[in-house]
């Protein structure tokens, strides 16, 4: 475990933060198991927040009967927890509106995979907390590795067992401070069998089944690759959030007949967090794949496939085509994509068919994805992709071109302050609001023809419905004659809807970018995709009653970026 004196400078840097951020900040301690200390080192950063003069309170702990930690909490303020009956049985949680109505500057939240009780406002205590700091209070959490999404597999794999409670690894990628509590698996048995961890009677089946040592030294493992990994990616550059011009971008290749989509999600989540780069979930839909003529439980299967890759941090995109390679490579240079991911194909062509010229899926994809990197993954064997060389079989697929040289960047960030906005308080359908923010397009910017572009952005919804989640629509073409990207802006609190995919929005950009610069597409994505992504800017949006309003929002979330940018936000062990 960390000595003192570090942590006490720790506690001085995210007073730091506190201090200059005005929504709140999260810091988690992230454990490879139960017992390392993480509640105990969150507790001792209370009573040090709280001697430097920080309003401290305490929303939910689990001291779990450990007498040492249930000594930290004298002295802290702690907000009574709430009662809920479920099935008859009462069962307390934490009280999200009794801590933003007391609004603390920072407020204590232990587990934060933790699954509320059926009945609560939120299903996960995670959803909580962004509440919390949504409302402009700072959250102090604590965390074990295997509740990682995108560790699923690879947890299931090394230890045998199935983790239930999961979060999104967002959480963990949007925290600004992660500190690793870590402490020697002997060390961590050896308290085991003192009683240190769980009360009598439960310590023996846990040393039989979950705390062997080698389930341990594997998550040991796994939290300080996660740990080092996270300091990799904020500290790689000082704009960590400008996607790179070449074409590194990461897509997973969807399919409703895929039989291991949530794997495949995963593999591509942690390929993308390593390469801290965008990445894109995109399910082709063959022509006889409507949703009337496909079984209701593949339409189901797909849902929550798509519903998954948006909690693990990807941009969702639907095409149509029966063409399902032309439509991958299709999407692939449009959003300069340079790694796709994809799954087995299931079926093995016959010597015959290989005579008369066909390919599976994949060596089409090979062949044809000139400059793309395609990677078909074993996902049935636990690893972390960019740790470690490939095993045979590991990885059964791989091709690499180099890209050519890349356009420079466009300013993103200018082309988002001159956007066009306007602000509805009506319901409207898809067409009828793209009709209208690209009115006001050409209205301003008058060498763009009306027809040429209302065209081209009809064409472009025809290959794939361009409502991503999250309440958000980007409808965008690319045009011949424009030197950089413009855009603009809709905002209904009522609703903008989709009749063709059943889709709502309330929030949509219309992107307009130039043929010859198709960087310029794909950064200014990136950059909306990551406004859309954040739910205290989605939901001061939908406040706004102006245009003006929505400028002064966008003002201030550039501003913010620019400021978090120059924050050094996670320290080393």
């Amino acid at each position: 475990m960390e000595a003192y004196p570090m942590e006490e400078n720790r506690a001085d840097s995210f007073l730091r933060l506190i201090q200059r951020s005005q929504r709140g900040r999260l810091r988690i301690y992230l454990g490879y198991c139960a017992g390392v200390g993480k509640t105990y080192q969150m507790l001792l950063e209370a009573k040090r927040l709280q001697i430097q003069g920080i309003e401290v309170v305490v929303g939910i702990v689990e001291t779990h009967s450990r007498k040492e930690t249930e000594a930290l909490l004298e002295g802290l303020e702690i907000i009574p927890r709430k009662t809920l009956t479920y099935r008859g049985i009462e069962i307390t949680e934490m009280d999200i509106d009794a801590i933003i109505q007391r609004h603390p500057a920072v407020v204590m939240v232990d587990e934060l995979a933790h699954t509320n009780v059926p009945g609560s406002r939120n299903a996960k205590r995670y959803q909580d907390v962004e509440e919390i700091l949504s409302a402009g209070i700072h959250v102090v959490s604590t965390l074990n590795i295997q509740h990682l999404e995108s560790l699923y597999e690879t947890v299931e794999q090394a230890t045998g067992v199935k983790v239930k409670e999961r979060l999104p690894d967002r959480m963990v990628l949007q925290a600004d401070q992660l500190v690793n509590v870590d402490i020697a698996t002997d060390d961590l048995l050896q308290r085991m069998k003192e009683g240190k961890v769980y009360m009598a009677g439960k310590t023996e089946s846990a040393l039989l089944n979950f705390f062997r040592q080698e389930n341990l030294e594997q998550l040991r493992e796994l939290t300080l690759r996660e740990v080092v990994a996270q300091i990799d990616s904020k500290r790689s550059s000082p704009l960590q959030d400008e996607p790179s011009s070449s074409p590194d971008q990461v897509m997973v290749c969807l399919s409703s007949k895929s039989e291991n989509s949530a794997a495949l999600l995963r593999y591509a989540s942690r390929i993308a967090g390593r390469l801290n780069r965008n990445w894109y979930a995109v399910y082709v839909q063959s022509l006889s794949e409507s949703p009337e003529m496909i079984d209701a439980g593949v339409q189901r299967k797909l849902s929550n496939t798509l519903a998954l890759a948006q909690q693990l941090g990807a941009t969702v995109f639907t095409y149509k085509g029966n063409d399902f390679v032309s439509t991958v490579l299709q999407f692939a240079r449009e959003y300069r994509v340079g790694n796709i991911v994809v799954g087995k194909s299931g079926k093995q062509l016959s010597l015959w068919h290989r005579l008369i010229g066909k390919r599976t899926i994949t060596e089409r994809l090979i062949k044809e994805g000139l400059g793309i990197t395609v990677i078909v993954p074993d996902i049935h064997r636990p690893d972390d992709p960019l740790e470690k060389k490939p095993a045979s079989g590991y990885l059964s697929g791989i091709h690499f071109n180099l890209p050519g040289k890349q356009p420079a960047p466009d300013d993103r960030e200018a082309t988002i302050l001159q956007a066009d906005v306007l602000v509805w308080n009506e319901v409207l359908e898809k067409d009828v609001a793209i009709r209208r923010l690209l009115e006001k397009l050409c209205t301003t910017h008058s060498s763009i023809p009306f027809d040429y572009a209302w065209r081209a952005i009809l064409e472009r919804e025809k290959q794939g419905v361009t409502f991503i989640g999250e309440e958000i629509a980007i409808p965008h073409a690319r045009l011949e004659g424009i030197d950089s990207a413009v855009l603009a802006i809709g905002v209904s609190k009522l609703g903008i809807y989709d009749p063709g995919s059943n889709n709502t929005a309330t929030i949509m950009f219309l992107m307009l970018s130039p043929v010859s610069r198709p960087d310029s597409h794909v950064k200014l994505l990136g950059m909306l995709s990551k406004m859309a992504g954040d739910s205290h800017w989605r939901a001061t949006m939908l406040q706004a009653g102006s245009e003006e309003e929505v400028m002064h929002i966008l003002r201030y979330w550039i501003a913010e970026q620019k400021k978090k940018r120059s924050v050094d936000s996670v320290k080393t062990l």
